[in-house]
């Protein structure tokens, strides 16, 4: 089986979307599948036609010109297609695989049709629940109920649908998509890419101000949904308690700056450190100088539907955690189990989850074993990429073996 994936970006830029089509694509190779893969021009401008990353060949876009404003994704989508259109021409592929967002399935779908191959599309969020995050529409706009639409029109004209999470496949359900035509791949982690939580640093920790402190904090993109503004109001009353407490904060991204004027204005800037972001390679040593990792995220439709790879992937380390409970979350963790959960937006109970968790040091063995077994044997790749196998041989008219 020829499969060619439609990307929005991929490594070596990093981020949860990379790191999973990564994945999924070492598992689709390892079931003896030729997998090919095109970056669209979000990739930014590449050195070369055709990149090697990480043992995976990537075919990249050219960027088009910048255009006037509201002609920017019809240029981005123009140029995307003409690329693809001239891929699958040489490839040959039997499926076209297009992954979200929907300024990927639309060049995917032109294509399919003018050539003939069938074309699936992989929903990780929906676009226009994004645009509201990143503050370039408003829920309910015009904008924003144009993008809802072109997402329906799109999932009405692909041969299967494809998404992450049970909340996203009640949503695409409830547009009036069979449900026979939507399967979940769940989030999932290569277990044996995640080593086990060590020993921490003592040279990193002392250069970082954390010698003799007990330590929480976040590794990730600071995007306003994380809801990093929530964990820096819980430090002042962590701190009447716990006067040992330190934040850190490992990572960037478009509420950095916010984040630290906020930090200033509750007076508690000497209390958290921005380690800023840090290669790959290294985020290991980083992760093990925290106590316990927070994962705030604030309710909103993104963070309803949508299930994010930290929790899972902190699991495999043997981490110790608390998170909100939003939709994404409940999906994730078994609170008292694998994690603690507790309301999201709400200060007070994040005080109380992170007091308590602290409190339970004996209990954290129990933990972090629970973790590592949800993930061995329920959230892993191999298990999850198999979800593809019947999918695949229904637009293709055949049987799955």
């Amino acid at each position: 089986m020829r499969i060619l994936h439609v990307l929005d970006h991929s490594i070596p830029l990093h981020s949860g979307y990379t790191f999973r089509t990564a994945a999924i694509l070492r598992e689709q190779r390892a079931l003896g599948w030729e997998t090919f893969h095109l970056s669209s021009p979000k990739q930014g401008p590449c050195a070369a036609a055709v990149e090697e990353v990480d043992g995976l060949h990537f075919h990249r876009c050219a960027v088009p010109s910048p255009s006037v404003a509201g002609l920017h994704e019809l240029r981005l989508m123009r140029a995307l297609e003409a690329r693809l259109d001239e891929l699958a021409r040489e490839l040959r592929p039997d499926i076209l695989h297009a992954h979200s967002p929907v300024l990927d399935a639309v060049p995917a779908i032109r294509v399919g049709r003018r050539l003939g191959i069938p074309v699936v599309y992989e929903i990780r969020a929906f676009w226009e629940d994004a645009a509201v995050d990143h503050g370039t529409t408003r829920e309910g706009s015009l904008r924003y109920r144009a993008t809802r639409a072109l997402e329906s029109w799109a999932l009405r004209r692909v041969d299967h649908v494809f998404t992450i999470c049970e909340g996203l496949r009640q949503d695409i359900v409830a547009r009036g998509i069979a449900p026979s035509r939507v399967t979940v791949i769940p989030n999932a982690v290569d277990v044996e890419g995640f080593q086990l939580s060590g020993e921490a640093d003592a040279d990193l920790k002392s250069g970082l101000g954390l010698q003799g402190a007990t330590v929480i904090g976040f590794v990730g993109s600071f995007y306003a949904y994380e809801g990093l503004d929530l964990l820096l109001q819980s430090v002042p009353r962590l701190l009447a308690t716990r006067p040992d407490l330190r934040v850190l904060l490992v990572g960037g991204g478009p509420q950095e700056a916010n984040l630290q004027r906020q930090a200033r204005e509750l007076g508690i800037a000497e209390r958290v450190v921005f380690a800023g972001r840090v290669p790959h390679a290294e985020v290991s040593r980083y992760y093990d100088l925290i106590d316990l990792l927070v994962y705030p995220r604030h309710s909103m439709r993104l963070t309803e539907l949508v299930t994010p790879l930290k929790p899972l992937e902190a699991m495999a380390q043997g981490r110790i955690f608390v998170a909100s409970d939003v939709g994404g979350h409940r999906e994730l963790v078994r609170d008292g189990e694998t994690g603690r959960l507790f309301a999201a937006g709400q200060v007070p109970a994040l005080v109380a989850a992170v007091d308590e968790m602290l409190a339970r040091r004996a209990d954290w063995p129990a933990f972090r074993q629970a973790g590592r077994t949800f993930v061995e044997q329920v959230r892993n790749w191999k298990q999850s990429v198999a979800n593809y196998r019947p999918a695949y041989a229904g637009v293709l008219g055949q049987e799955a073996r």
